[in-house]
This record gives structure tokens, C-alpha cells and sequence, in this order.
């Protein structure tokens, strides 16, 4: 039987050697917290490397992302399909093993991270999951649900201020299976932290309300054993376990110093380093002793059947909700869930409500909620004015988790992130939502949602000018075009209540990725469609209003703006003008059309073009070219009543109808 400290000494020469290869890398870290992992993996993570995705694990999260060589030696030790050739192409195109933790990439990888906070985050995302899933589906001597999430982070996480937006939270809700070890070495990437971080961080900790158990070294793999047990029996608070390291352990010119975290130690180095650590073994090499002792397979096909024998309890016990939570688990939504949607959609249609499209939203809540037990939502402290609140939500509280709404607090970054966590671990679609021009707290987070394709729904509200008196802080200008720039984004900006029933339901379908559902304040005009049209929304952008033969001019707008487009379409008609308008609920979805569609909405042979929307202008060259027409902004908004507002930005039928004289 292999020691702890040659089990943890595989982790650290498999790290320094893959780094050392690639050139780049930090081997510091998985060198200073090799001891914690080793202990953690060994003798508590609840996992089966044979199928990674058995959803009853524990969930592991390396928050400081950048000590990925740490995730990747563990997924390899352990029985992952991680093989050591993967080792050996770290950082290398088409390799698993990327610089920083990627979801998809790798077997294992739960959360990808790197920008620093995050990865807590959504750990505490994943807790909340855990916890409601358990609240909604456990019953007495049934705990179907019941997993740990761990997650390992550093200095610079907790510098960053999403962790305290997150931790504050969990500590609210009580979080008892989220266990967080906080790498104390001192070091960060300009030095010794005392310049820049003194917080009494333990102290930081109990405030929120967790478990803290300080003062453990984490290089004894006894106190490190004895803090998680302690962690876990602690069921009413999330615990940080304070782990004093020394980066780079093992490096005897490097450790304790900035030299190991960002850069490969040098061959010389790691020769004095495995002379060090008593490894005896050349690059890349592990002694199949040393596999036997770390493979988990065996014991993780064990957890698993055993939870299958629990399910299989479970199901003759309560088989409507068996059949409930495996629905949910596999992410299908229910089978009628689509035929129910139109049908409330063609409802929306025929009461033809003249209603703000935030209300709509709502509107669309209370009509989709009672069809999808799995929404999960909430705002940031914003619920009256998002109107995020629908008649079926029932928040989540540290002594009721069975609800599906979390009230979120002034968070919206810290929300954002736990969304994702949330979406990462099953079982829910969550929503939150926030004023648009707030997108700016949570960017990096809406950012993660895209980047690992999860299905995220970003409400935002009061979309424009158009919510007034409170002024060029509060009014969005650059936001809108900012989400579209986003890769695997989707971006609606619907116009009316059909159109953003439409949006609601696009984002609940959609399977691979993000979407942000932008809504108005004021009031907004209900369009009339035909059939056809009800189609077409879907795809993004349409034809919505037309004339007879080739149009003239096309006017092009989104949400608030395509009453007016409308209402200039008919004044420049009853001048004898052929026009066009097109609404553009969705440019990514119209993008994605094919070529003839594209082209039937907006003919190559039709040049005179105005884009009309109230936000940033720039971005609709790309509808109207060159020499098309854009009203649109181009500064910060005022404070004023949100009609004046339209008027003095030039959001009028008059300018419009001169646009469009000066492209005939």
C-alpha cells in the first residue's frame, strides 16, 4: 500500500512534468494542495470515473482554474478516461487537457474555470440545486438525493467580489453539503498577498454564517481527513476549511514563492524537486502500484449500483415522482409541453393586449410555470419591477428548499453564476433577471453560460430610454449589441406579448446554450400575424407588415420600436410609398436561417434600409450597409418622461419618414 505522500507526490511530479512539456502552465498550485486533494478523492469524493455523469456524485470545482494540472492528474490517477497521453498534451490543440478546465473537453470536468470567483459560485449554484432537487423529490427513508459539493479555491477567488455575493448567499440558505478549502499560501501572481489581502478571512466567513475550521495544515493528511468529517457532519452551514499550504511543495528553490505559480519550474528544478519528494520515477511515469491505490472505478460502480437499488426503492414507493425527477434529470421537458405553448401563444394573439412587454414576460411566467416544475428563477432584489414573480413561485429558504425561487439579493453577478451552476447540475432551467443596463455586474458570468453552453435565462427589463426619469445610469445603451456580439447567445428583444411568449419558449427549448430575453417598461402595441407569421417569429427576424411588388424602403426595428416602424410604414404609405417593415425579435436566430429565407425577408435588390432601435447604433450595419439608414443612439440617455425621451433622440415617425425620402 502506497503512502499519502507518494499517492499526493503522483499528482505533483504528473503536474511540474506536464507543465514543464507545455512550456506554460502553474504548477504551483497542484503542488501546494496535492495533499488536500489526495485526502479529499481518496477517502470522501463520492464518484464513479466509469460514467461521469451518475448524477447522485459529489461534485468536485477547482475555482482557481488555473491548477488544472491538479483536476486533470486526479481524473487521470483515479480512472478517468484521461489518459497519459492527454497528460502529455496539456495545452495542446484538440487536447482534453486545456489550459484551464473546460466543460466538454474533458470527462470529470464539471464547471469550467479560470476567471477567478467563479468556479465558488457556481458551486454554490450546485449546493442550492442539490438542495432544492432534495426538497422537491426526497421523502422519508428515501434521500434519492443526497451529494456533497466540494470545491477548492485560492487567493485571488476570494479577493474577487462574486465570492462574497455567493458566499454571503449560501450561508443564508444554509448550505450544508457545499465544503469549501481555502488555499492559504500567501501567494498570488504579484507576490506575497500581506500587500494587497489581509482580511481576516475566517472571521469573513462566520459572519455569512458557515462552519469555519481554521488552522489546518495542509500538507497532514490527518488534520486534513479530520476537518471534512467535520465538514460533513455539520448539515445546517456550508463549511470552509482553512488549508495553510506552501505553493509549489516539493520545489526546494521554488515553493513558497510567486517563481512556481505561473510559470514551468525548469528541468533543473524538477530534478531537484523529485530528489526532493523521493520520486524516483522519469517523466510522466507512475508505478502501477501507485495506480492500483488511486483507481476508483471499483468503488465508484459500487455507489453507483447501490444508488440504482435505492432508485429502484424509490420508484415502487412513489412512482409518479420516480418517473418526475428521471424526466428532469435527463433534461426532456415534458412531452406536451410544446403543443400546450402554442396553444396559450395563439391565446396571447387573440386578446391583442396593448401591455409592457416585461408584463407580457410575467404573463408568459404564469402560463409556462404550472407546465414545468424544473424553472427555477429569481432577481436580484428587482422581482417588482422585473415581475419575475408568477402565481405558482415559492421561494427557497434555508428551512424550505422545496420552493422555485430564489430571492437573490443585490447580486447580479453572484446570481448569474449560480445560474450556471444551477443549469450545470441538473435538473432545473433556471432564471434571473435584473435591469438590462445591470448586465454590465454580471457580464464575465453571462460570458461562462455561453462559453459552456448551458441553458441559462437572463431576464432583463426596462430595456432603453423608454424607462425615463431615471436617467443615463439606469438606460441601456451598449448592452444590446454587447449580448450579440456574444458567441452562442441568444438575444431577444421581442416587441409585443406574442412575440415575447414566442422568446420564452425559444429559450426553454433551446438545449445548447444561453439566452437573454430583454423587455420593456412601458407599454407596447399588440402586432397582428398571420399563421405563418406565428412560424416565423421563431426564426429571428420576419416580414411582419408588406406592400404590394418589391418594397421601396425597409424598416427594420426591435421591441419598443416596431410600433413605431408600423406607424411611419403607414404614413409613408399613404404617400404612395411601398414599404416594408420587418421585426427582428432574434438577429442570432436570423442569422442562422438559411440564405433564401434571409433574402426573402431582406432583398439584396432593396438597398434603402433603416434600422430603428433604441440602443447603440453601430451594430445594424450589418442589416443596412454602408448606405442604409440607422436611427438609432449614439450617447448616453437623460432624465426625463420617456416620451420627451423619444422625441429629443429622434425616435419619431417624422424622422423616419425623412430617412426614408432621402434612401428612395
Amino acid at each position: 500500500m502506497s503512502s499519502r505522500r507518494e499517492l499526493a507526490n503522483a499528482i505533483r511530479a504528473l503536474s511540474m512534468d506536464a507543465v514543464q512539456k507545455a512550456k506554460s502552465g502553474h504548477p504551483g498550485a497542484p503542488m501546494g494542495m496535492a495533499d488536500i486533494a489526495e485526502v479529499l478523492w481518496n477517502d470522501f469524493l463520492k464518484h464513479n470515473p466509469s460514467n461521469p455523469h451518475w448524477f447522485d456524485r459529489d461534485r468536485f470545482v477547482l475555482s482557481n482554474g488555473h491548477g488544472s494540472m491538479l483536476l486533470y492528474s486526479l481524473l487521470h490517477l483515479s480512472g478517468y478516461d484521461v489518459s497519459i497521453d492527454d497528460i502529455k498534451n496539456f495545452r495542446q490543440l484538440d487536447s482534453k487537457t486545456a489550459g484551464h478546465p473546460e466543460l466538454g473537453y474533458c470527462p470529470g470536468v464539471e464547471t469550467t474555470t479560470g476567471p477567478l470567483g467563479q468556479g465558488i459560485t457556481n458551486a454554490v449554484g450546485m449546493a442550492i440545486a442539490e438542495k432544492v432537487l432534495a426538497g422537491q423529490f426526497n421523502r422519508e427513508g428515501h434521500e434519492i438525493i443526497n451529494h456533497h459539493t466540494y470545491a477548492f479555491m485560492g487567493d485571488g477567488c476570494l479577493m474577487e467580489g462574486i465570492s462574497h455575493e455567493a458566499c454571503s448567499l449560501a450561508g443564508t440558505l444554509g448550505l450544508g453539503k457545499l465544503v469549501a478549502f481555502w488555499d492559504d499560501n500567501g501567494i498570488s501572481i504579484d507576490g506575497e498577498v500581506e500587500g494587497w489581502f489581509t482580511d481576516d478571512t475566517p472571521a469573513r466567513f462566520e459572519a455569512y454564517g458557515w462552519q469555519v475550521i481554521r488552522g489546518i495544515d495542509g500538507h497532514n493528511p490527518d488534520q486534513i481527513r479530520d476537518a471534512i468529517e467535520q465538514a460533513r457532519e455539520e448539515s445546517d452551514k456550508p463549511t470552509l476549511i482553512c488549508c495553510k499550504t506552501i505553493i509549489g511543495f516539493g520545489s526546494p528553490n521554488k515553493q513558497g514563492k510567486e517563481d512556481c505559480h505561473g510559470a514551468p519550474l525548469g528541468e533543473d528544478e524538477i530534478v531537484l524537486a523529485r530528489k526532493e519528494l523521493n520520486w524516483a520515477y522519469p517523466a510522466f511515469e507512475v508505478p502501477e502500484e501507485i495506480y492500483a491505490d488511486w483507481n476508483a472505478q471499483e468503488a465508484g460502480s459500487h455507489a453507483e449500483n447501490e444508488w440504482n437499488e435505492r432508485l429502484a426503492a424509490y420508484r415502487s414507493a412513489f412512482p409518479e415522482l420516480a418517473d418526475e425527477l428521471l424526466r428532469r434529470l435527463s433534461g426532456d421537458l415534458p412531452h406536451d409541453f410544446v403543443a400546450k405553448a402554442d396553444a396559450w401563444i395563439k391565446e396571447v394573439a387573440d386578446k391583442g393586449e396593448n401591455i409592457a412587454s416585461r408584463k407580457a414576460s410575467q404573463n408568459s411566467l404564469n402560463a409556462f410555470g404550472p407546465m414545468l416544475p424544473e424553472l427555477l428563477g429569481g432577481s436580484a432584489d428587482l422581482a417588482g419591477s422585473n415581475l419575475t414573480l408568477w402565481s405558482g413561485a415559492k421561494g427557497v429558504t434555508r428551512e424550505d428548499a422545496s420552493g422555485n425561487y430564489l430571492f437573490y439579493g443585490v447580486r447580479e453577478f453572484g446570481m448569474s453564476a449560480i445560474m450556471n451552476g444551477i443549469a450545470l447540475h441538473g435538473g432545473f432551467i433556471p432564471y434571473g433577471a435584473t435591469f438590462l443596463v445591470f448586465m454590465e455586474y454580471a457580464r464575465n458570468a453571462v460570458r461562462m453560460a455561453a462559453l459552456m453552453k448551458q441553458r441559462s435565462i437572463f431576464v432583463y427589463t426596462h430595456d432603453s430610454i423608454g424607462l425615463g426619469e431615471d436617467g443615463p445610469t439606469h438606460q441601456p445603451i451598449e448592452q444590446i449589441a454587447n449580448l450579440r456580439s456574444t458567441p452562442n447567445m441568444n438575444t431577444w428583444r421581442p416587441c409585443d406579448a406574442v412575440e415575447s411568449a414566442i422568446a420564452w419558449k425559444s429559450a426553454i427549448l433551446r438545449e445548447d446554450g444561453p439566452s437573454a430575453l430583454i423587455f420593456s417598461r412601458q407599454g407596447l402595441p399588440a402586432q397582428p400575424r398571420t399563421e405563418e407569421q406565428f412560424d416565423d417569429v421563431l426564426r429571428g427576424g420576419y416580414v411582419l407588415s408588406d406592400c404590394d411588388g418589391e418594397p421601396e424602403v425597409i424598416l427594420i426595428a426591435t421591441g419598443s420600436e416596431v410600433g413605431l416602424a408600423m406607424d411611419s410604414a403607414e404614413a409613408l404609405r399613404a404617400e404612395k410609398r411601398r414599404v416594408r417593415v420587418v421585426s427582428m425579435p432574434c438577429t442570432e436566430r436570423f442569422d442562422a436561417q438559411d440564405k433564401s429565407y434571409r433574402d426573402s425577408v431582406l432583398p439584396p435588390s432593396v438597398t434603402a434600409r433603416i434600422a430603428i432601435e433604441a440602443a447603440h447604433a453601430d451594430f445594424w450595419y450589418k442589416y443596412v450597409g454602408l448606405d442604409g439608414a440607422i436611427i438609432g443612439m449614439r450617447s448616453f440617455g437623460e432624465s426625463a418622461p420617456a416620451g420627451e425621451l423619444f422625441k429629443h433622440f429622434g425616435f419619431t415617425v417624422e424622422k423616419v419618414i425623412a430617412k426614408a425620402k432621402a434612401l428612395i
